[in-house]
Parts: structure tokens; C-alpha cells; sequence
């Protein structure tokens, strides 16, 4: 694969190519991206449409350009299908067979071949309101946010020693999870929650922190999560201990 020095770096980081992996150009490999083909694509892109949950509810009632700027549509392909391509690429993406329910942002060098005009969410019949809209925050958050797509930052978190949940989840991806949550009347899981609470305290790293991959500030930021969250255990623990995915007492310790 050529990339330009100053073309988005293929790992979906959202910087430059000369500030992520030039340089470290083997990496990619992880990612499944340097040889991705026209027919691989069109195998993703070929998968039929689907409709599950609120799906198609909430994406025909969301005016993506107005709100992101990006003439950009959002399509959903069955998971299961998805995942019988096996064309998975990093390790965040890879799909066991016990997990063939949620939904997965396809990362979006795998579809861009053969259809540059969307972004494309694969996603299981049981999916849930909470998870639909999750990933509908990352989609937003990629086009008009902190620009991060989910499973590209394994390596920036593997660096600094930091829980990837905290690069992959910004202050602006806060921002979307929060607006749709609440403009849709979804009922969080207990990790969306976790992370509205953060946004609303102002305690989520922002994207301009994580595209400066400052390791000393990143694990500064991070500590101060973990500090946030202990403090607020009690508080935090009441709010989720009713809702779907709470595991127990475990922001402190997560």
C-alpha cells in the first residue's frame, strides 16, 4: 500500500500518516488494511441491508450532514454474515462465535473501495437500544468529533500503559452518546452510563489530547479517570446497579 506522508493514516487513527505509522509500516499488517481488495470490499459492501431494533428508526430521523457536516450515510449489514466474510482485520475486530449478538463499526478502509458514501455497522438481530446507539456515537464521533475509529488505538493504549476504552471513548464521543441517548429516550447500559457521567463532569479525554499522543499527559488524564471514578463510587454505583450490564462494584477497579 503507497500512502502519502500526509494522508490519513490507514489505521484509522485520524492523524497524518507521517505522525502515526510512517515508519512503522509492518503494524498495518495488524489491522488487515494493506491488502484489502476490490473484491473484499465489494463483499462487504454486496452484504443486504438490514433493519434490526431501532436501527432504521433512528438513522431516518438523524439528518447526518446537518448535524456532522459529511454528506455520509449509515448502513447496517447482519453481523453474523459480516462475520462469515472473515474479513476481520485487528484483533478489536475479530468476532467470536460466542459473540454473534451487538454491533461492530466496520472500519472504514475495508469499505471505502466500493463505497466511499457510507459507513457500515454490522449488527445482530437482538441488538439493543443501548448498544445501537453506542455505535451510532462512534459513527458521529469519527465524522464530526474526535475523528478516532474504534480498534485503530490498541497500539497508542498498549504505549502509554492506558485502558484503550479510555482513548476510543473522548469527550466528543460523550457528547454524541449523551445527545442520542437522550434525544431517542434510550435507557443506557450500565457502561454508557459510566461514560454520560464522565461527560457530563467533564472528565473524558479529548481528541485533541489523544491526536497529540502525548504519553505523559494521556496517562495523566487517564489517572485522573480512575481517581474520578473512585471517588465516585458510591454515586456512580447507585445509578447503574438497576440497569443492563452492571456486573457489581467495579468502577473503581475498571
Amino acid at each position: 500500500m503507497k500512502i502519502g506522508r500526509n494522508e490519513p493514516c490507514p489505521c484509522g487513527s485520524g492523524k497524518k500518516f507521517k505522525k502515526c505509522h510512517m515508519g512503522r509500516e509492518d503494524e498495518l499488517a495488524l489491522y488487515g488494511l494493506d491488502d484489502i481488495s476490490d473484491e473484499m470490499s465489494a463483499r462487504i459492501t454486496g452484504l443486504a441491508e438490514v433493519s434490526y431494533g431501532r436501527s432504521k428508526e433512528i438513522v431516518d430521523a438523524l439528518d447526518i450532514e446537518d448535524l456532522t457536516g459529511n454528506h455520509i450515510g449509515v448502513k447496517f449489514v447482519d453481523l453474523k454474515k459480516y462475520a462469515d466474510l472473515k474479513i476481520f482485520g485487528s484483533p478489536q475486530s475479530k468476532i467470536s462465535k460466542e459473540k454473534m449478538s451487538g454491533g461492530l463499526f466496520i472500519n472504514v478502509y475495508k469499505t471505502l473501495k466500493t463505497d466511499p458514501d457510507h459507513i457500515y455497522l454490522a449488527i445482530s438481530p437482538d441488538i439493543d437500544d443501548s448498544t445501537l446507539t453506542h455505535q451510532l456515537s462512534h459513527v458521529f464521533d469519527y465524522l464530526a468529533g474526535s475523528k478516532i475509529m474504534p480498534g485503530s488505538l490498541s497500539p497508542l493504549a498498549l504505549e502509554t500503559g492506558i485502558p484503550v476504552d479510555h482513548l476510543e471513548h473522548p469527550e466528543e464521543f460523550g457528547y454524541w452518546l449523551t445527545y442520542l441517548s437522550r434525544r431517542f429516550n434510550i435507557q443506557q447500559d450500565a457502561d454508557d452510563t459510566i461514560i454520560s457521567y464522565l461527560y457530563d463532569n467533564g472528565m473524558l479525554i479529548k481528541g485533541k489530547e489523544i491526536e497529540e499522543s502525548n504519553s505523559l499527559i494521556l496517562k495523566s488524564r487517564s489517572d485522573q479517570i480512575f481517581k474520578f471514578l473512585g471517588e465516585k463510587n458510591q454515586e456512580i454505583n447507585a445509578l447503574i446497579r438497576d440497569l443492563p450490564g452492571y456486573i457489581g462494584e467495579r468502577v473503581v477497579k475498571d
